[in-house]
């Protein structure tokens, strides 16, 4: 009962993280309509149309993202998805009804401030109610999630194009009010984290949720449980009566800045590898290869359906099980590759002068074979590691600290990357080249591996200076763990 009530909880929370991907997939499909084309008051600008309406999305995201890292401390994980979703709500219906341009800009901004929110809070929420043996499984569902949105954003958008009138673009862009108000209506039925009720000297109701989420019935299982709940809360109370607040606690011992750099560079990797360039910019990126608007819609919207198919066998059978560290190590590896016969095949054979299908062919499936090792390493691991490595003292301001790394590097690579695409074509890939090289070899020298431990039991991974008591509480609390996960 306790784990289905788990992943229940998880997977309607993750309705937060189908909003962040439809909401930033919809739009590559809205801006290539020629009614949107004809909406915009200056059509000379529509070649940087793309970018300004990419760019002012992501940078609401990252000042969201800013934003919620005090909201999660002050007012806890639920209210802050709460308000995530009632801003998501008024950003949407200001696109949908937009009368011009700079009022669909500002809809952008302020759906991009609830997503920020959201991209950070669902994660934190979800690694905070999740048993150590599936956390990874429980985090990914985000990923999963995202994906999903994509892959609804793509399809909406290639059918939407064939309404010819405004009502295609303002029916896409319509669409997003139904997540946004679904999590809003069903998130006052999920419980609190039991770990920020802690934080805030709610112990009894701390206590419930944590009975609800690991199951209880038998006078035996709730021993266990109690036993769990008072070593979390043993563990809590003692980090939290140091507590400062203060940004400058990621980085006051080199434990912690250890937390803090691991944290913030798998964020960052995550954008390195190039994703959403393609997320966002995939029908320009088809185009460079030879394709018409439609055949590089429909192309997107094949695309969009891969990532979350190898995503779901990753985090359901790989994930907890080979652990954070080796994926990570495959997935950069792997980019180098398909980036290098991209960019090899862009050059030899430039759209417009040669007619090779064969090798366009081999372009495209580059692509999706960058979507697919994406979805076996950084997509879902980047949520899971960034959520996982920190103390409960610094874990909301640490995760938005790098979710914010996240979309910082977001709004760079949606300002440049379509003008890169059109005007040096292949020797922008040579970006992602030389960036997932240096991932490679940062990760497989620095970064540790997370698998299996309690969010408790990362002051050991980390080498934070505890003492024996410490120690034996939280090897206490980890057994305590495994015999509720297997009765439960």
């Amino acid at each position: 009962m306790g784990l289905a009530y788990n992943i229940f909880t998880a997977i309607f929370c993750a309705i937060g993280s189908f909003l962040f991907g439809y909401v930033s997939g919809i739009i590559s499909s809205v801006i290539t309509f020629s009614h949107f084309e004809n909406f915009v008051n200056d059509p000379s600008s529509y070649d940087n149309l793309s970018g300004a309406v990419v760019s002012t999305f992501t940078g609401g995201c990252f000042f969201g993202c800013m934003l919620a890292g005090w909201s999660n401390d002050k007012y806890g994980r639920k209210r802050s998805i709460q308000l995530g979703a009632l801003t998501a709500l008024w950003g949407c219906a200001m696109q949908c009804g937009a009368n011009n341009f700079a009022c669909m800009l500002v809809g952008r901004i302020v759906a991009g401030f609830a997503i920020g929110a959201l991209s950070m809070t669902v994660p934190l929420y979800n690694t905070e109610i999740a048993p150590p043996r599936i956390r990874g499984f429980i985090v990914g569902l985000s990923q999963q999630m995202i994906g999903i949105g994509f892959v609804v954003a793509n399809w909406v958008g290639y059918g939407c194009q064939y309404i010819d009138s405004d009502a295609g673009w303002r029916l896409a862009l319509g669409f997003q009010l139904i997540p946004a108000f679904l999590l809003l209506v069903g998130i006052q039925f999920l419980p609190f984290s039991p770990r920020w009720l802690l934080e805030q000297g709610r112990d009894d109701e701390a206590r419930a949720v944590v009975r609800k989420l690991h199951g209880s019935g038998s006078p035996e299982l709730e021993h266990e449980v109690d036993v769990l709940f008072e070593e979390m809360q043993s563990v809590i109370k003692a980090e939290t009566a140091i507590r400062s607040r203060s940004i400058s606690d990621l980085w006051e011992t080199p434990a912690m800045c250890k937390r803090t750099l691991v944290a913030v560079g798998v964020q960052v990797f995550g954008q390195f590898s190039g994703i959403n360039v393609i997320n966002y910019f995939g029908p320009s990126m088809y185009k460079s290869l030879g394709l018409s608007s439609g055949q590089s819609l429909l192309v997107q919207g094949i695309y969009g359906a891969v990532g979350p198919i190898a995503n779901f066998f990753f985090i359901t059978l790989v994930l907890d099980t080979v652990g954070r560290k080796k994926p990570l190590m495959f997935g950069a590896g792997s980019f180098i590759v398909t980036y290098s016969v991209l960019t090899a095949i862009v050059a030899c054979f430039p759209p417009g002068v040669s007619e090779n299908h064969p090798a366009q062919k081999a372009g495209i499936a580059m692509i999706f074979m960058t979507s697919i090792f994406f979805s076996l390493s950084f997509g879902p691991v980047s949520w899971v590691l960034a959520s996982e490595v920190f103390p409960t003292k610094t874990r909301s301001i640490g995760t938005s600290v790098a979710t914010c790394a996240n979309w910082a590097l977001n709004v760079l690579f949606s300002q440049v990357s379509n003008l890169a695409i059109a005007n040096i074509s292949w020797k922008y890939y040579l970006v992602f080249i030389c960036l997932n090289t240096v991932d490679f070899v940062v990760i497989t020298i620095f970064f540790p591996e997370t698998k299996g431990k309690t969010l408790e039991q990362m002051a050991e991974v980390f080498g934070d200076e505890v003492d024996s008591h410490a120690i034996h509480q939280i090897d206490v609390h980890e057994s305590s763990v495994q015999d509720v996960e297997k009765k439960a």
